[in-house]
Formats: C-alpha cells, sequence, structure tokens
C-alpha cells in the first residue's frame, strides 16, 4: 500500500481505539481487585495460550510463509472493541469483557514486538527480513493504541453526554473504513488471493473457534460463573483484527501479512452471531 493508503489504515485505528476509550472509566481497571481469578484466566488465554495456539496451527495445516506470519500478527493482537459488543449481545459479563479488553491492549504493547519477531525468524529465515526495531515498535503502537484510548476516557470523563452521543457513530465510521482497508487488501493482493484466502479462512476459523472453547472450558474448569466463562470465552476467541492489520501495513510494509486479519474480520462476525445466538438460547 502506499504511503496515503498507511496513513488513512494508522488513523482509521486510531479513531476505532478512541471510541473504545468513549466507552472507559477509570473503574474498568480498578476490576482486577474485584475479578483477580476471571481477569487473570482471561489474560492467560489472550497473552500466553493464544500465540502458542496460532503457532500450533501454523504446524498443523500447510501455508505460505506470508499466511503463517499473518496467523502470528493476528494472535499477537487479542480482544478489541468487537468483542464488548459481542459480550453485552451474547449476556456475558460485560464489565470483566470491558476490562480485559482494556488490559490486553496495554499488555500488548510490549508483546506484540517479541512475537512477531519471532515469526519473521521462524517463518522466514535469519537475515531474510528486517527485524522490528522493540522500542520503536513499542511507541508507535503506543501512540496508535493508548494514547487514543486515554483521550477517549478522558472526554468521557469531562463530556459524558458527548461521549455517548459519539460512541455509535465512531463505531459505524470505523466499520465502515475497516471494510474500505479489506477491499483495497483484496485489490492489492488479487494475484494471490485465491490461494491466500484457501489457507487464511481455514486457520483464522480454526484460530477463532480454538481460542473460544479453550476460553469457555478453561474458565469453567475454574470455577467462574457463567457469564464470566461467556467473557473470557469471546475475549479469547476474538481478535483486534484491525490492529494486526495496521502491523502487518504499516509497521512490516507486506500486505500479505494482513490477509489473515482481513479474513478473520470477517469470518468473526458470522462466529460471533452464531456464539450470541446460542448463549441467548441459554448455551452452557
Amino acid at each position: 500500500m502506499d504511503n496515503i493508503s498507511t496513513l488513512i489504515l494508522a488513523g482509521a485505528l486510531i479513531v476505532i481505539m478512541l471510541g473504545m476509550g468513549l466507552t472507559l472509566q477509570t473503574a474498568d481497571f480498578k476490576r482486577i481487585f474485584l475479578y483477580p481469578k476471571a481477569i487473570f484466566i482471561g489474560l492467560t488465554n489472550q497473552i500466553i495460550l493464544l500465540p502458542l495456539i496460532g503457532l500450533c496451527i501454523t504446524w498443523v495445516f500447510p501455508m505460505q510463509p506470508e499466511i503463517a506470519i499473518g496467523v502470528m500478527v493476528l494472535a499477537a493482537c487479542p480482544g478489541g472493541p468487537t468483542s464488548n459488543l459481542i459480550s453485552h449481545l451474547a449476556k456475558a459479563d460485560l464489565a470483566l469483557s470491558v476490562t480485559l479488553t482494556a488490559l490486553s491492549s496495554l499488555i500488548t504493547i510490549l508483546t506484540i514486538p517479541f512475537i512477531i519477531n519471532f515469526a519473521l525468524e521462524y517463518f522466514l529465515g535469519v537475515g531474510q527480513v528486517v527485524e522490528l526495531n522493540i522500542l520503536s515498535t513499542i511507541v508507535q503502537i503506543f501512540i496508535i493504541v493508548v494514547i487514543p484510548i486515554f483521550i477517549g476516557m478522558l472526554v468521557r470523563k469531562y463530556r459524558p453526554h458527548f461521549a455517548d452521543a459519539m460512541a455509535k457513530p465512531v463505531r459505524i465510521a470505523s466499520g465502515a473504513v475497516l471494510g474500505l482497508i479489506i477491499v483495497g487488501l483484496v485489490i492489492k493482493e488479487r494475484a494471490n488471493f485465491i490461494s491466500y484466502f484457501e489457507q487464511a479462512g481455514i486457520a483464522a476459523i480454526v484460530l477463532n473457534v480454538v481460542t473460544m472453547m479453550l476460553g469457555y472450558f478453561s474458565a469453567k474448569l475454574f470455577g467462574i460463573r457463567k457469564e464470566g466463562a461467556r467473557s473470557i470465552a469471546i475475549e479469547s476467541g476474538i481478535q483486534n483484527g484491525t490492529l494486526a492489520i495496521t502491523i502487518a501495513v504499516v509497521l512490516l510494509h507486506n500486505a500479505a501479512f494482513a490477509i489473515v486479519p482481513a479474513v478473520y474480520s470477517l469470518l468473526m462476525f458470522v462466529t460471533g452471531g452464531l456464539v450470541i445466538y446460542w448463549f441467548n438460547r441459554g448455551g452452557k
């Protein structure tokens, strides 16, 4: 993608994270003391088990290096505003969902560069690519993720009515921009898209379903109540596709790495809808 497209993508993510900040309050971060076990289980699934499952998927299913790296980029980006919406509609513990999304967004600033550098070396070989500069990457992700969230939280604190009024328009605008970005990626990689899509579709759906199931059953295993288990399942299985696409295009400068996150960003609405239907039907 050219520089203008890259700037648009980074700007879209900033708007999305600003919208997420408009829904957050300081109390959301204090919930770590109210739900320590649930938050520990959720973050373990998101930060540790999710990348490991992503790596296992690249071993099990034959795929090109670009697709495998895309899987790992996606697995490095847990949570996202969409998971909160799905949790709300699925009658899950929304407070826990919001807290996990906020905490994982902060923690992954530190973990993303290491996971991606590992994936680049593992799938392309040492010396074949330029590694991400750890400090520079942390700063860039901080700028496009944390600062917009913080600004959104300040707006909500001092202008709550404005924050409530803007939350929905921001979600709609960000969704529309994400759709345009996905179309742009398809056009950019049209020569390889069919081959990529076959591999990426399988990898994306397996990552989504397996991590969601792991999140739910691990929560139940440790005695988390039904609503909390639902939130952990959704937070474990719904990734931040927009952040993953941004990292692939803006930081790694390779649109092929963004194919898995782009395909995933479409498929997660299907699986998310099924989860909402299942839980509203009384699914355990």
